[in-house]
């Protein structure tokens, strides 16, 4: 009997090493990982350098508390600062895509007063409390959390727009690329509309990049795509290649207070190295280039295939969506051809490898997709 309160459908499937985009279980058997653990594994499993840096940082100190100073955040928000195109923009560091969405509501909240959010049909911003409530998934939104200072507005609709932001709406929080929901990329017409609704109205615009972001679409963060800043960004997965961090990217417009905002383990020295260690790679390995590129290769690859209802999605963050449910596909080529997909409700294949990912394991997949398509068109 397990001793663990059981919330997750498991795999009978315990990987017990990995390297680049592959795994290995208990068994000896090798899988190509097309799915990251939930678009964590940015850089690839037990890259060398990441190994490297994470090990050293164990071997001189690996916490304190943020009531003293740690260099290494000022390193990691440096460089991310330069990478990402928002050298302007102030970091606060936490530990998960939620705890950064939280943070993010409650600084839009502190900086205008309000209460009201707008968020989107589809969305997924967490499992706390107030990222919860601005998820679009009733079944895990607890009574306690359901706050009614939450509207829901259809995704993509520009239209709905005019009249659901107004001047009671504190912040407007929205995925550049929905994930969960099954990877719905924002039209830039949309993302444009809700920056200048938001600019007359006072409202604060988040953009959830906790996903979408981190090199994943080809640009540093999807938004970017359509030439918008929002007023405050947030991360997490991908940041630190599977060490637990997440963050803020904070515009100018806020001022800082002591106290605002705090964490105990948000910065800590490992999970800065981990963050210094990916953001290194990224730009030493050019991986925002191989992301839109190997992206590119697959959805020409996947196009000329076809047998899918609608291919969706940017650089390496794409969804398949078929017009029969995909649990038997993805179990196929889980169990026959040992690869990791995810899925989005029940007729989505989701893609989320590692940004190294190379044209030969896009190939790998490709040739297994299509030899199942085919037997099932038979």
């Amino acid at each position: 009997m397990s001793h663990l309160f059981d919330v997750y459908p498991i795999y009978d499937i315990e990987p017990v090493k990995a390297q680049g985009s592959y795994l290995w279980d208990s068994n000896g058997t090798k899988y190509l990982d097309l799915y990251g653990g939930h678009a964590v594994i940015s850089v690839g499993h037990c890259h060398p350098y990441y190994v490297e840096k994470l090990t050293v940082q164990l071997n001189a100190i690996s916490f304190y508390s943020n009531s003293v100073k740690i260099s290494a955040q000022e390193e990691l928000a440096e460089k991310l600062g330069d990478l990402s195109g928002y050298p302007d923009y102030k970091l606060f560091l936490c530990n998960s895509g939620a705890e950064a969405n939280e943070n993010a509501l409650k600084l839009a909240s502190f900086h205008n007063g309000r209460t009201k959010v707008v968020a989107f049909t589809k969305s997924f911003h967490g499992r706390t409390a107030g990222a919860v409530a601005a998820t679009d998934n009733p079944a895990i939104v607890a009574p306690v959390n359901n706050n009614k200072h939450v509207t829901f507005l259809p995704f993509n609709d520009v239209e709905a727009l005019e009249d659901g932001i107004t001047e009671e709406v504190c912040a407007v929080i929205v995925e550049g690329i929905q994930g969960v929901g099954g990877i719905h990329v924002c039209t830039d017409e949309f993302l444009k509309a809700l920056r200048r609704k938001c600019d007359e109205t006072g409202a604060i615009l988040i953009l959830d990049s906790v996903q979408c972001g981190y090199g994943r679409t080809g640009k540093f963060f999807s938004h970017q795509f359509s030439g918008i800043d929002p007023d405050i960004i947030s991360m997490a997965k991908g940041m630190g290649n599977g060490f637990p961090i997440g963050g803020i990217l904070i515009s100018p417009k806020f001022k800082a207070s002591y106290g605002l905002l705090g964490t105990t383990f948000g910065g800590n020295h490992l999970a800065c190295a981990a963050g210094v260690a990916v953001l290194d790679i990224m730009k030493n390995e050019n991986l925002l280039d191989n992301a839109a590129h190997v992206g590119a290769y697959l959805f020409e690859g996947l196009k000329s295939i076809g047998g899918y209802k609608d291919l969706r999605g940017r650089g390496l963050m794409i969804g398949i969506e078929f017009d029969f449910p995909v649990k038997d596909l993805r179990n196929k080529l889980l169990f026959e051809h040992k690869m990791f997909t995810g899925v989005a409700g029940t007729s989505t294949i989701r893609l989320l490898p590692s940004l190294a990912l190379g044209r030969e394991e896009a190939d790998i997949f490709l040739e297994a997709l299509k030899k199942e398509l085919s037997v099932a068109t038979v």
